[in-house]
């Protein structure tokens, strides 16, 4: 299924969510730097304000995702979505709610480092559940695009009866890989 929010035929939400998850994964890293030995006020700085741009990121790919959830129409990879919406909406919310914590308590505080590590969690289920909707799925995979291809036909594979298991008659695996 290929996707509304798209520029030639590139998906937009997949280009824009490496720079939340990025900036939220460094926050937690200046905070681990912080707090376990460093103590300069320039980590504790950098981890606000990247969580900051991380939740300004977040929302931004937030529009062309939800764009992509509102045209999935089958139930089972609408579920899916949901469970994927639903926990960049909790993540969004608790970074938001830590970052006003963080505004209120002093540098290296255990408890916006713990729930950032906590969140950068839910996060990463969250990115699982994106990997899935695209690779196992196909959302946002426009099955028309490819040279030669029709249908379902991407690349010289049938999507519609992808099979993950490996084939071992490829000629470019390793015998370790047989």
């Amino acid at each position: 299924m290929s996707t509304p929010a798209s520029i030639n035929k590139h998906p937009i939400h997949p280009m824009l969510v490496v720079f939340p998850i990025g900036l939220w994964v460094f926050s937690l890293v200046c905070d681990l730097i912080y707090v376990l030995g460093a103590r300069d006020p320039v980590w504790n700085d950098m981890a606000f304000y990247t969580m900051a741009g991380g939740i300004v990121g977040a929302l931004i790919a937030a529009v062309p995702g939800f764009i992509d959830f509102l045209a999935i129409r089958e139930p089972q990879v609408r579920r899916i979505a949901i469970t994927h919406l639903t926990l960049n909406l909790l993540s969004v919310g608790l970074y938001a709610f830590n970052l006003g914590l963080r505004a209120r308590s002093a540098p290296g505080a255990s408890v916006p480092i713990g729930l950032s590590a906590i969140t950068v969690v839910i996060l990463g289920i969250s990115g699982w559940l994106g990997g899935e909707l695209v690779y196992a799925r196909g959302v946002g995979v426009d099955l028309r695009a490819g040279e030669g291809a029709s249908g379902a036909q991407v690349g010289g594979h049938d999507w519609r009866t992808h099979d993950r298991r490996v084939r071992t008659t490829d000629r470019r695996m390793t015998p370790a890989m047989r």
